[in-house]
């Protein structure tokens, strides 16, 4: 995995969603009489995308737009390419008035299938843009990886990738080029403080991402397990998990959970990941095209009960909402920063036969207590709003983000030591 530190970026809005599955195609009603005319034609996929439309879409009436008539005029055109296609069917996809809901083309689908798996082809290891020296730098390598057992260390300079030099090169093209089949190598040209360059030849290798990070912090005379989940894939619940116990092992006295930056991700892993840290009452509900309802509960699973701030802020979404919004409601966790994103929609992502995808809005969530956060967002308990100038600090040195010179923490730490000073402090 080569990952540029977390910019908000179109994948992420995809990946925004609280999403419940990643499912394989099947679609009934197709006659064979239609299947042998679209056969091998770029009209298949816009049939196929407009089928599951028709039968997942959380509105069943389509925005108010005649969702057949689509179909007729989708297919009464002709298509010189799949590219020319995928344009119309995008078009066609804008008419419903749901961001959410969106066509992937190949490409974009195997991003979003990758970073909801958790899992990438790669050596293993986060890249930023310095912005003093406009070098691509590895933030930190990820354990177990190539990159790390070859000595790869934080601060290292990728100054060439198979001999090119990445001078100007932009992260996401560093990365794309770093990443590649499982069991091939690849030749990065590191620069270390003032030691002369030097080259290592790594193998890529399957790697999980790191979707979890913590560290036990000593705060005065109290420990407190810093935790932070930077989005929802099919790992997190398990990092989570290890997370959890191995601070409780070293005996912390509270947590600090930041949800802050999390675009969101699985539907399943954000309940798993509630469980957690809520031991009864609701988790979340859900509301299908047809106005069925579905809670979802705590399970007595809890594995800690000691004192919680949640941190979260503007690109808190989803996911991150669904959690939040549990902790907040069932009175588990003190909320604090800014309002979060506002996301209370659930999408299904389906594969295609052609290798794209199409996500699809399937039903809209409330947390515990009913509330629809819809273009609202979660308003946390106590307001964190940070200066233009410590946004920058922190964007630009993320190894403050958890320390007490990162302001949302370092409220956080003042209401688990039971600031007298606000009334809802945690004791």
């Amino acid at each position: 995995m080569n990952q540029a530190t977390r910019p908000f970026s179109p994948l992420r809005a995809v990946l925004s969603g609280a999403i419940v599955t990643i499912s394989a195609l099947t679609i009934p009603g197709l006659s064979g009489s239609v299947n042998a005319t679209l056969k091998n034609s770029p009209k298949a996929i816009i049939d196929e995308a407009w089928q599951i439309v028709n039968r997942e879409y959380v509105d069943p009436s389509f925005n108010r737009i005649d969702w057949l008539e689509v179909r007729q005029q989708l297919l009464s055109k002709e298509y010189s390419s799949p590219e020319e296609a995928y344009s119309e069917l995008r078009k066609a996809l804008e008419k419903l008035n749901d961001p959410y809901t969106r066509f992937l083309d190949p490409k974009q689908y195997e991003r979003l299938t990758n970073q909801t798996s958790g899992e990438l082809s790669g050596v293993g290891m986060q890249l930023t843009l310095d912005e003093k020296t406009r070098q691509i730098t590895v933030v930190n390598p990820i354990k177990n990886s190539p990159a790390m057992s070859a000595g790869i260390q934080s601060g290292d300079r990728i100054v060439a990738i198979d001999g090119e030099s990445t001078q100007g090169m932009t992260v996401e093209k560093a990365a794309e080029k770093i990443r590649g089949r499982v069991g091939t190598s690849i030749t990065l040209t590191i620069s270390r403080d003032e030691a002369e360059q030097f080259d290592l030849t790594l193998t890529r290798a399957r790697i999980e991402l790191e979707a979890v990070r913590y560290r036990l912090n000593t705060e005065g005379d109290r420990q407190i397990g810093y935790i932070q989940l930077q989005e929802f894939n099919s790992h997190a619940a398990e990092q989570m998990q290890e997370a959890i116990k191995e601070l409780l092992a070293q005996n912390v006295d509270g947590f600090v959970l930041d949800l802050r930056g999390n675009p969101g991700g699985l539907l399943r892993s954000s309940i798993d990941i509630a469980r957690m840290w809520v031991d009864s009452g609701a988790i979340v509900s859900t509301i299908d095209r047809h106005g069925k309802s579905q809670e979802i509960r705590a399970n007595h699973t809890a594995l800690t009960d000691l004192p919680t701030v949640v941190l979260v802020d503007d690109n808190s979404a989803s996911a991150s909402e669904i959690l939040a919004g549990a902790m907040q409601d069932n009175k588990r966790a003190m909320v604090m920063g800014t309002r979060t994103f506002g996301k209370a929609l659930v999408q299904s992502v389906f594969s295609l036969s052609d290798g794209s995808g199409l996500a699809v809005t399937i039903a809209h969530y409330y947390t515990p207590n009913g509330t629809d956060i819809s273009q609202k967002g979660v308003t946390p308990d106590i307001a964190i709003e940070l200066t233009q100038l410590e946004k920058k600090q922190l964007a630009s040195d993320p190894n403050l983000i958890g320390t007490n010179q990162d302001p949302g923490y370092a409220k956080a730490i003042l209401v688990l030591n039971g600031d007298p000073s606000h009334p809802m402090a945690v004791n």
